[in-house]
Parts: structure tokens; C-alpha cells; sequence
């Protein structure tokens, strides 16, 4: 028994050391092929350039460009999902009848098992197609149509994790909330919400993250056209779509356009490590707080 319990610990540790090791290999590419275009590019220019325009004959070498497309996008799914996802799961979670939960649950997930290319199509052929028939001068290719669309596939995401938040809640909290006579509306988002709050930030942080490396969505829809705007009616490139963009084959390997792609990713790459670590940061706080 004592061997057999060795071996499971050994198998886990070695589990553990995989994700750890991939993670560093990942880190170590990232930089060892970035390094290669920062001797030939200044960090500066790379920081507050807001031209992007390494394949052009004038070559401008500016990631602002490509971090407000992803920034942009990011925003507008994120305030489509957090409000319709949260309200899910409030409803889930304090209205719904137990049943119905647990059938509705499930379906919503089904949304995340939907292929990214076919959120991708959706979007150039329906919902762009809709959305100028509302908005006049609406472009082809635009960032509004990516972002809404990507705001519905990370509903499941926010609502399913933050239904999670509020189930764990203790029930002495929610009779507390009805023996004080408070409504179902009230315990809900003045009891509740701020008892879950934890999990219900870290469940957006996680979202974020999630819309901030998406690829396929924004590739077929958004218009791979670097520009450093927030006008969501306008074409835009984000990071992601920049690498699938280089990726294809046309470029050199080994040139500094081709280097370029790396030095987006360790910039991406920075991106969700800092996200993911305001959420543990968060999700510790608050939990500390309400404890």
C-alpha cells in the first residue's frame, strides 16, 4: 500500500512538472526569438509607436496599434457578457426552479463547444449584415460585430462560474437576508453578489483573458487592418489575428518581419499573466474580506 501510495505521488508530481515545464518552454521561445528583434528594434519604438506596418515598404514597429484592437474588442464583449451572464446566474441560483436549472445549465454550456471559426462566419455573415442595417456607415469589416460575438460565447464562462460563486454562499446568509425582511431582488444583489464577489470578478478576469487570446473570431470578421483607434465601427487588427496573419507561410523565416510575431506574443503573453494575477490578487482579498 505504501508503494502504491508513492506511485500515485509520483505520478502527480509529474503531472504538475509537465504544465510547469511547458509553461517555462513557452517562456523561453517567447524571449529567445524576441530578443532577436528588440536588438534591431528599440523597446521604445515598440512601446508608443502607434503604427504597425512591418510588411510595408515603411516599416513601423508600434504594438499600441495592435493592443487598442484587442483592448477594443475585449471591452465590447466583456459588456455584453457581464451583465447577461450575470443575470443568469442570478437567476439560476435564486429564481429558477431546481429542474429547470438543472436542464438550462447545461445548454448554456453548449455555447462554448461551438467551434471559434463558426462564431467567426456568424459574425461577417449575419451579424455584420444586421448591424448596418442599424447603424449607416458601418463597415464590412469592424470591430463591433467581432466584440458582440464574442461577448456570446463567454456568457457560459461568466455565468456559469459565477452561478458557482453564489451557490457556495452560505445559506445562513440568505436567511439572514429573509429574516431581516428583505426581498428575493434585494438578498440577491445586496447580500449575494457581494458575498460572491470573488468569484464572480475572477469568473470576468478569466473571461478577459479569454476574448484577449481569441483568434479565429476577429480573423475572419474584424478586417486585419492595424489602426490605433477605439471607434468600434472601423476596421481593426488585434495581436492574435497579427500572428495567424504572419503565420500563413508568406513571410520569411528567420527575417525581422518574421520575428515580429514573437515579440506580439511575449507582449500578449504579458498581458494574461498580469490578468491572471490581478485575479488571484482579487479572488484573495475578497475572499479575505467576507471570511
Amino acid at each position: 500500500m505504501r508503494l502504491k501510495e508513492k506511485s500515485i505521488e509520483l505520478i502527480l508530481l509529474l503531472c504538475a512538472l509537465i504544465s510547469v515545464f511547458t509553461t517555462v518552454g513557452i517562456l523561453w521561445v517567447l524571449i529567445s526569438e524576441s530578443s532577436t528583434f528588440f536588438r534591431q528594434v528599440p523597446l521604445l519604438d515598440f512601446l508608443t509607436d502607434k503604427e504597425w506596418t512591418p510588411l510595408f515598404a515603411d516599416k513601423h514597429f508600434g504594438i499600441l496599434s495592435l493592443i487598442s484592437g484587442t483592448i477594443l474588442t475585449s471591452f465590447i464583449a466583456i459588456a455584453l457578457a457581464l451583465p447577461l451572464g450575470l443575470s443568469i446566474a442570478i437567476y439560476l441560483n435564486e429564481y429558477a426552479p431546481r429542474s429547470f436549472r438543472k436542464t438550462i445549465k447545461p445548454a448554456l454550456e453548449i455555447l462554448a463547444a461551438i467551434p471559434t471559426v463558426v462564431y467567426g462566419y456568424f459574425a461577417l455573415m449575419v451579424v455584420t449584415p444586421f448591424l448596418q442595417k442599424l447603424i449607416p456607415g458601418l463597415a464590412g469589416f469592424n470591430a463591433l460585430s467581432p466584440g458582440l460575438v464574442m461577448g456570446v460565447m463567454i456568457i457560459p464562462l461568466i455565468s456559469s462560474l459565477s452561478e458557482d460563486a453564489l451557490y457556495a454562499v452560505p445559506k445562513s446568509l440568505r436567511e439572514a437576508s429573509y429574516g431581516m425582511g428583505a426581498t428575493r431582488f434585494q438578498t440577491s444583489f445586496k447580500v449575494l453578489v457581494p458575498a460572491a464577489s470573488s468569484g464572480i470578478i475572477v469568473s470576468v478576469i478569466l473571461a478577459i483573458s479569454r476574448v484577449v487570446g481569441e483568434t479565429m473570431i476577429v480573423a475572419i470578421a474584424a478586417g486585419q487592418q492595424p489602426r490605433f483607434t477605439f471607434n468600434p465601427m472601423v476596421p481593426i487588427e488585434t495581436i492574435t489575428t497579427y500572428i495567424v496573419q504572419v503565420s500563413l507561410g508568406d513571410v520569411v523565416q528567420g527575417s525581422l518581419e518574421y520575428q515580429t510575431i514573437f515579440a506580439a506574443g511575449i507582449a500578449l503573453f504579458v498581458f494574461t499573466f498580469l490578468l491572471n494575477n490581478v485575479s488571484y490578487i482579487i479572488k484573495r482579498r475578497f475572499r479575505i474580506k467576507y471570511e
